[in-house]
């Protein structure tokens, strides 16, 4: 579906399809254990959010230089693009690569490389976003801030991801205090698998403007109630919830009763390589499993880039708002 969106909830490393990673294990001299390409997609086979971070983590091994996260991201823009993306706020996990020796420096400047030209290449807005692992330790996910302050000038905020459980909001208090501080916005993944309490600690102890994914307030009418009283965005992933069993079929997902409870909910494709669909995908499943109108759809368009980080610039804004307005659907 080409309808112009904003995509708020996507893993730059999430978008490794099997022919890049090949391509780039090649050039780098790394020995992927598959055979091939269909091998490797018979293993996006996930029982739950571990088993898939398991692949996810080690496919990450093939992305070692800057041209490498340059071909990344600009794969990923361009398949946004041919789906009616017009801007981007992309997340990306510095840990995962510093951790295996790694600079930050040799991430960012790569994925800039990129991200810098998109408006121009690909017709796409960007923002990069730092997430913090959150099953890492909260002494380095401070770290990996202060390592982050030389290209502070090329990140918007900073994030919270990869396994929920057992690691609540609460333990990286320090660190968004300190990203706060330093001006970044901020988000958090909270109440994918995690309980409803998640989302409550990332308001009021991360001081979070937008929560990911967000799915389980349903089970807290309370909460629901001031989600929808403060107008805080949900970054939904409709295909991912399916993928990972977070529920059992799309048919079973309560995009729609959310929207009814009057819930600011975004749709966005969070690893789209992994999980069957980009930002268009996601739009179009929604539509013909979920019955969702067009204006439903528009008004999922229209909260994407109303919670978008644009305060910047404004006058961008209004002109993405105003093409959904105008918007044709086929």
């Amino acid at each position: 579906m080409s309808l112009p969106k904003a995509e708020l909830h996507l893993h730059i490393e999430g978008t490794l399809e099997p022919e890049l990673a090949f391509e780039l294990a090649a050039r780098n001299g790394v020995t992927l254990p598959y055979a091939d390409t269909d091998e490797l997609r018979e293993a996006y086979r996930f029982e739950d959010l571990q088993s898939f971070l398991n692949l996810y983590y080690e496919l990450m091994a093939v992305l070692r230089t800057e041209r490498d996260f340059e071909d990344l991201a600009n794969a990923y823009l361009a398949r946004a693009a041919a789906q009616g993306v017009r801007h981007a706020e992309i997340f990306f996990d510095p840990q995962a690569h510093t951790s295996r020796g790694l600079e930050i420096g040799t991430v960012v400047e790569g994925l800039w490389r990129a991200l810098g030209n998109s408006a121009d290449n690909h017709g796409v807005s960007t923002r990069l976003i730092l997430c913090f692992l959150r099953d890492e330790s909260a002494e380095s996910a401070l770290a990996t801030l202060d390592a982050a302050k030389p290209y502070l000038d090329r990140i918007t905020g900073v994030g919270l991801d990869s396994a929920e459980v057992g690691h609540p909001p609460v333990k990286f208090r320090e660190v968004y205090e300190a990203a706060a501080a330093l001006g970044l916005r901020r988000v958090a993944h909270a109440g994918e698998e995690g309980p409803p309490e998640y989302i409550t600690e990332a308001l009021d102890i991360l001081g979070v403007e937008r929560v990911d994914h967000g799915l389980r307030c349903v089970e807290d009418p309370a909460l629901v109630e001031r989600l929808v009283r403060d107008r805080v965005p949900l970054t939904l992933c409709p295909l991912s919830n399916v993928r990972l069993r977070t529920v059992d079929t799309l048919a079973d997902h309560p995009l729609p009763a959310m929207l009814d409870a009057g819930l600011m909910c975004t749709v966005n494709s969070d690893d789209p390589a992994y999980f069957g669909g980009y930002a268009g995908d996601n739009f179009d499943a929604v539509r013909a499993t979920l019955g969702l109108t067009e204006e439903r759809l528009r008004e999922l368009a229209r909260n994407s880039f109303l919670a978008s980080f644009l305060e910047d610039d404004e006058e961008l804004r209004a002109r993405y708002l105003a093409e959904v307005e105008s918007y044709t659907f086929g």
